[in-house]
Parts: C-alpha cells; sequence; structure tokens
C-alpha cells in the first residue's frame, strides 16, 4: 500500500465510491460490478488515483463473482455453504477497509484479486 499525500480531498473521496458502489449489488443483480464501473468510468480521466482505484475495485468484484460460483458449485460437495458465508464477510470487511485506505490516499490492494483491468 503506498501512501500519497498530493492527492486532493475530492480524489480521495471518489476512489473511495469506487469501492463502496461494490455494495450497490445488495440492492441490484450484477450491482456490486456496476456501481464500481460508473464511478471509475466518470472520473477516471480527472483523477488519477479513481483510475486506479476503480480498476482495483472493478477486479475484485469480478473476482468475488467468481469465487461465490466455484462455491455455489461446491455446495454439492457440503464446503460451499462454509464458503460462501466466509465470502460473504470477507468482502464486506475488505471493501470497508479498502475505502477507508482509498480516502486516506492510499493504493489499496485487495488480497485474493484477480488482475482483469491493468
Amino acid at each position: 500500500m503506498e501512501r500519497i499525500d498530493e492527492h486532493s480531498h475530492n480524489e480521495r473521496t471518489w476512489a473511495m465510491f469506487c469501492h463502496l458502489g461494490a455494495f450497490a449489488g445488495y440492492i441490484i443483480p450484477f450491482g456490486g460490478i456496476i456501481g464500481p464501473i460508473i464511478v471509475w468510468s466518470i472520473k477516471k480521466d480527472q483523477y488519477e488515483l479513481v483510475d486506479d482505484q476503480g480498476r482495483e475495485a472493478i477486479n475484485f468484484n469480478i473476482s468475488m463473482i467468481i469465487y461465490y460460483l466455484v462455491s455455489a458449485v461446491l455446495i454439492l460437495a457440503l464446503i460451499g455453504i462454509p464458503l460462501l458465508v466466509a465470502l460473504f464477510f470477507f468482502r464486506i470487511i475488505i471493501t470497508v477497509v479498502a475505502a477507508i485506505k482509498a480516502n486516506e490516499g492510499v493504493r489499496f490492494r485487495y488480497p485474493l484479486c484477480i488482475r482483469f483491468l491493468t
């Protein structure tokens, strides 16, 4: 995690919204990806931190969908239910941590994230 002090308050706030946009997934289907994509696409050219954190949030949420699908299949092997529960809490906690770090101007990197967008 790299802290950069030259980011403006607005830039850090929009970077935080890239991460918090993932919570839209609890309201609308695929909102966990759509929310960060909307914030990222609107502000990526204006703010460097938003471009970086938006790509990170999108990558993480795509990764989480893949992990949810694999866990759903593993329900047949009886390991899927605990995995789904663990993923649910992991996603909430790490998204809040990422939002806080982004608001501090830190380039946060999610664990277990597949980097689709580089």
